[in-house]
């Protein structure tokens, strides 16, 4: 078994929503799922708000990682948030994971970033003990908040 990383093409986004949608299954919100094909083209290959590196084994897709910058104002650096890392079910245990995040952790060093952060379901234990491995730490102290597409039209209307 070869594995490779490579970063990704517009070609891959038939790959990309494919794995999403495997993550989402795993994660039990498949049904929030509303990423399409030319969605993923849009933000992430034109817009360039995010960008995916791809794993493969044997030249053939089992794992992503999307990413994006964020900024410390205390730091004065840049960061990369992981918004998503996943290997499929039948895959892991082959440190494909890792080595994504490796790479992410050499991406993120070239960059000159500060920090990398991600976050993790509380109820996903496999995912907490291979990051707290790693040499992660969660930040109990603090609570992440989120608005919906909703919320953000109400506040703006302010």
């Amino acid at each position: 078994m070869f594995f490779t990383i490579r970063k990704a093409t517009e070609n891959d986004i038939p790959t990309i929503l494919h794995l999403i949608t495997q993550l989402a299954i795993y994660e039990k919100l498949e049904h929030e799922v509303v990423a399409t094909e030319e969605t993923l083209k849009q933000t992430i290959f034109v817009q360039n708000y995010a960008e995916v590196i791809i794993g493969e084994e044997d030249g053939q897709p089992v794992g992503f990682a999307l990413f994006f910058h964020n900024y410390s104002t205390f730091l004065s650096k840049p960061g990369i948030y992981l918004e998503d890392l996943f290997v499929e079910v039948e895959h892991r245990g082959k440190g494909y994971g890792k080595k994504l995040l490796a790479e992410l952790a050499r991406i993120a060093k070239e960059r000159n970033c500060g920090r990398l952060e991600w976050s993790v379901l509380n109820w996903n234990t496999p995912s907490i003990e291979f990051y707290k491995s790693l040499g992660a730490k969660p930040m109990d102290e603090w609570t992440v908040y989120r608005m919906t597409e909703q919320e953000i039209n109400d506040l703006a209307a302010l």
